[in-house]
């Protein structure tokens, strides 16, 4: 569930084994703090460039947290971790303006079996719903849970639901789901605990581009285009045949601040 913020005044370092460590910035889903989890990951990729903590493979951003792995020759994960310490109480934090996704979305009955139950118990009628999903944007927080499922931030609270007493077993994937404060598309199909509002056809995690088989990032921002079943059909023969143009959904380029 998103929180007023609850941001560390100094950032914590957290020891993960011998080969990792997380960098944490506070302890709520708050906007300032991932700003802050945001800053610290440019300020990583910047150092990283100028040759500077060689021994880290790869860092996952959070919510609220970093996490950076070592390989074998990093000796003492401690002193690393110390650097990385002091990096991030001189990063700067970081907002984006961009990446800026519209991605679309088919919300009729046979894509979307908990819309209209989820409308019912909100005293909504499905076409609000629809109306409110489109209406906003949302914050891509974090990658998580399976490869390429982002956890999306800024859902309206009409739309807000706890998670399904019972979840299923097989979720479609590209399923768009809200639960918990949040909302997320599943990009294959899997079980899930969600709310399934709409589909959508774009490929949230394509093998075919391995040099960035997930679509979305952390700090890009979303919203949701609603289209009828016969245009899903269409998109989707696109995307199946790898020619639905990534490039196409881009409304907006990363912009810093």
């Amino acid at each position: 569930m998103l929180a007023t913020s609850s941001m560390y005044p100094e950032p914590r370092l957290l020891m993960l084994g011998d080969t990792a460590v997380t960098v944490e910035f506070g302890a709520a889903i708050a906007p300032d703090i991932h700003a802050r989890v945001l800053g610290f990951v440019c300020a990583l990729e910047q150092a990283k460039r100028r040759g500077e903590f060689d021994g880290i493979v790869e860092w996952v951003p959070t919510f609220r947290s970093v996490t950076a792995y070592f390989d074998a020759s990093v000796e003492d994960p401690l002193v690393e971790g110390d650097k990385l310490l002091a990096l991030a109480r001189r990063a700067q934090p970081r907002s984006q303006a961009g990446r800026r996704w519209r991605i679309p979305v088919c919300f009729e009955a046979g894509f979307a079996p908990d819309l209209e139950s989820l409308a019912r118990a909100k005293s909504l009628t499905p076409q609000v719903l629809v109306e409110l999903m489109t209406a906003s944007s949302f914050h891509v927080y974090m990658l998580g849970f399976v490869p390429g499922f982002p956890y999306l931030g800024g859902l309206p609270e009409a739309c807000n639901a706890p998670r399904l007493a019972t979840p299923r077993r097989a979720v479609p994937a590209r399923s768009q789901a809200v639960a918990g404060g949040m909302c997320a598309v599943y990009p294959w199909d899997s079980p899930g605990g969600w709310h399934l509002l709409g589909r959508t056809p774009v490929r949230l995690f394509d093998v075919a581009n391995p040099d960035s088989p997930a679509l979305l990032r952390a700090g890009d921002d979303v919203q949701w285009q609603a289209i009828d079943g016969n245009t899903y059909t269409q998109l989707d023969r696109l995307a199946e045949s790898g020619r639905l143009d990534r490039a196409s959904l881009l409304v907006g380029e990363e912009s810093t601040s």
